[in-house]
Parts: structure tokens; sequence; C-alpha cells
């Protein structure tokens, strides 16, 4: 194998035959596999993303890193797509049968929800280390939705409202 995907597992494997869209005319779909291949599901522990990894022989014809803003479309009963933006290409998967189909879409949406949860957490982790003690001793005690403090904004806000029908 390649050495970057050396010490990755994957987590789930199916057979289709991969297609992506022709670059030109965006409609088209391609064959990039002569025949059914092997397409994984990877998580990449040093980076902690998911990727679907499909390899034909020795290269690689989806290294798809899985975003939380990606969505798989079933297309009809056995064929399925998803847009990968960063390859700026749609990469398309025909199966063999719909229960393959299903079960791939859904891993998609499980390990999609994973990566939108460990992007969350590396954004919380961003932040935590940022700004030590703040966040965590209560930043938020500042809005507690009580009379005064709702009248105390209103207040505020009202001048703008007015400044236009008002002639000053």
């Amino acid at each position: 194998g390649s050495p970057e995907f050396m010490g990755e597992q994957p987590i789930f494997s199916t057979r289709a035959h991969v297609f992506q869209i022709d670059p030109n005319t965006k409609k088209n779909w391609v064959p990039t596999s002569k025949h059914a291949v092997t397409v994984s599901y990877f998580y990449d522990s040093t980076r902690n993303v998911y990727r679907i990894i499909s390899l034909d022989g020795s290269k690689a014809i989806i290294n798809s890193t899985i975003t939380p803003n990606m969505t798989f479309t079933k297309t009809s009963q056995k064929f399925g797509q998803w847009a990968d933006s960063r390859a700026n290409t749609v990469y398309g998967l025909g199966f063999s049968s719909e229960h393959h189909l299903s079960k791939f879409a859904e891993k998609f949406q499980e390990f999609k929800e994973a990566a939108r949860l460990a992007k969350e957490k590396s954004q919380e982790k961003m932040e935590l280390t940022s700004t030590p003690s703040q966040e965590s001793a209560g930043g938020d005690l500042q809005s507690p939705l009580t009379p005064e403090s709702i009248n105390g904004t209103d207040d505020e806000r009202t001048p703008d409202v007015t400044q236009n029908s008002e002639p000053r």
C-alpha cells in the first residue's frame, strides 16, 4: 500500500463501480474503475478526519475527506453520489444492490456526523486554549434574561429606530 494510508484501518468497506463527473460537461459520468472496486471509509487518527478511499490497484481513484457539509444523495436504487469541493469533483458509486447503497449512505451520515462533532470539538479546544479562564468561568453569566436587562437593551435600541422617522 502507499505510505499515506499506512496504519489506517478501514472502518467500513463495500464494493462499487466508481464514477466521476465529467469536468467539462458536469453532466456525464466517467467511469474511473473498469470493474467494481473496494470503497472504504478510513479514520485518519492523526488528523482526526474520516475519509472515503478507493484504490484501483495502486492508484487512489477516491480520496475524499468527509466534511460536515457534504451530502450523499441516492440518485437511483443502486447509485449514489456526493460532491467533494476540495477535489472539485462529484463522485458517483454504482452498487450491485439497493442494500449496499443504503448501507453506504448510512455510514456516510454516521461519519459526517462524527466529522461535525470532531470539528466542533477542535474549535472548542482552540477557544479554550485562547481564553483559559473566562470561557469556563462563565462568560455567559452576563446575559440572564431579567426584566431589567430586557428593558435596558430596549432603551438603548430605541434611538436608532426613531431616528429615521423623526426629523432631528
